[in-house]
Order: structure tokens, then C-alpha cells, then sequence
């Protein structure tokens, strides 16, 4: 496989994706997008991912984007690794449906505290949207406690590219007004997870 770019953004949800290609050990070459400089909306990186967010994996077929796509395919290019159950198809679609709730639910709900001019224009729209995080985001994070995260790691036993997800979108709860510490399991995720060689190499990037 030939050497890939990753374009991220810091502190966004590309480092799940980041994670995933330093626990691969995979060859790539990380490209920062300036958000400050709105960089996501220059034509340069329109050119690369017309949808204008990150992460985009640059690869030789081809751009791929969303961090559901972008962990299952470094999953998938690098078997040796065992960051997803391969060989069980029901378990994969288990763990495709858990990085998708992080994706569609919670990600969402995070998003309504800056972005809610994607949803609304009123002002006073924007700051109930803000208001209503702190729920949303405990009762997600209540849900993934209590059902979804097995213990240690998302999957149980075997570590996956689903806990570089969780863990990213873990990282949220403290500027979102939820004391992670409501949620051990959740909480004790994200100890095991800054001591992994692969995240500290992914935060250092940042």
C-alpha cells in the first residue's frame, strides 16, 4: 500500500481516525487543516473532500472520509493488527453500530454547542441548542455506560478502532459540562486509553 495522507484538523474528531493509523502502524503522512483560517473551505481542501470536514484518508484508490469508513478500512488493510473482529461478521456489524451511534447521536449532540447555525438562524435558537447539551450528552453517555461499553474496551476483551472513537468523543465531555467521572467504566476507558502508545503519539500530533 502505498504512503497515504491524512488530513485532520486539531482537537475535532480526526483523531479517532489518528489513533486508529498509529495503532495500525500505517504509512502516512498527517496533514493539518487550519480551522482558525477556515482553511476547510478553501478550494485547495475542497478538492480533496467537497464535504469540507476531516478527517480525509487520501489512499492509492482514492479519497475516503467519516471516521465509520475511515477505522473499518484501517481495520480491514491491516488484519496482523486485530482492530476489529474480522472474522466474525455479526461482531463487526456490533461494533459498526456503535462507532455509527457516535457518529450520528452523539457527535450530533456535541455539535448543537457551536454549530447550530446548521440547524436554525434565530439566536435564541442557538443558545437553547447550547443549553441542551449537557443532557444530551449525559444521556448518551448513560446509554454507552450502561449497554454499550462491554469493559474494558467497547468490544470486551479485544481492543478495536471503536475505543479510539469512544475515547475521542470521551475527551468532549468536560467542555460539554459532564463530569466524566458520573460514568466509571467510561471514565476508566479513557485511563487505559492515554496510556496506549498510539494515543500519546496521536495527541502529541495534535
Amino acid at each position: 500500500m502505498a504512503k497515504m495522507k491524512f488530513f485532520y484538523g486539531p482537537k475535532t474528531c480526526a483523531l479517532a481516525s489518528r489513533i486508529a493509523l498509529e495503532e495500525a502502524g500505517a504509512d502516512y503522512e498527517p496533514v493539518k487543516v487550519d480551522f482558525a483560517t477556515a482553511e476547510q473551505t478553501k478550494p485547495a481542501f475542497l478538492a480533496v473532500n467537497p464535504k469540507g470536514r476531516v478527517p480525509a484518508l487520501v489512499t492509492d484508490r482514492g479519497v475516503l472520509t467519516e471516521n465509520v469508513a475511515i477505522l473499518a478500512f484501517v481495520a480491514q488493510s491491516h488484519p496482523d493488527r486485530k482492530l476489529a473482529p474480522l472474522d466474525d461478521p455479526h461482531a463487526f456489524a456490533e461494533m459498526q453500530a456503535f462507532t455509527s451511534y457516535l457518529s450520528s447521536t452523539v457527535h450530533v449532540n456535541h455539535a448543537h454547542k457551536h454549530r447550530g447555525a446548521r440547524w436554525a438562524t434565530e439566536e435564541s435558537s442557538f443558545l437553547d441548542m447550547r443549553a441542551k447539551v449537557p443532557e444530551t450528552m449525559a444521556a448518551s453517555f448513560a446509554l454507552i455506560e450502561r449497554d454499550f461499553l462491554k469493559g474494558p474496551w467497547v468490544m470486551g476483551e479485544a481492543y478495536t478502532v471503536a475505543d479510539a472513537y469512544l475515547y475521542t468523543v470521551s475527551r468532549w465531555l468536560e467542555g460539554d459540562g459532564v463530569d466524566v467521572n458520573r460514568f466509571p467504566k467510561v471514565a476508566a476507558h479513557m485511563k487505559a486509553m492515554e496510556q496506549r502508545p498510539a494515543v500519546k503519539a496521536a495527541l502529541a500530533g495534535e
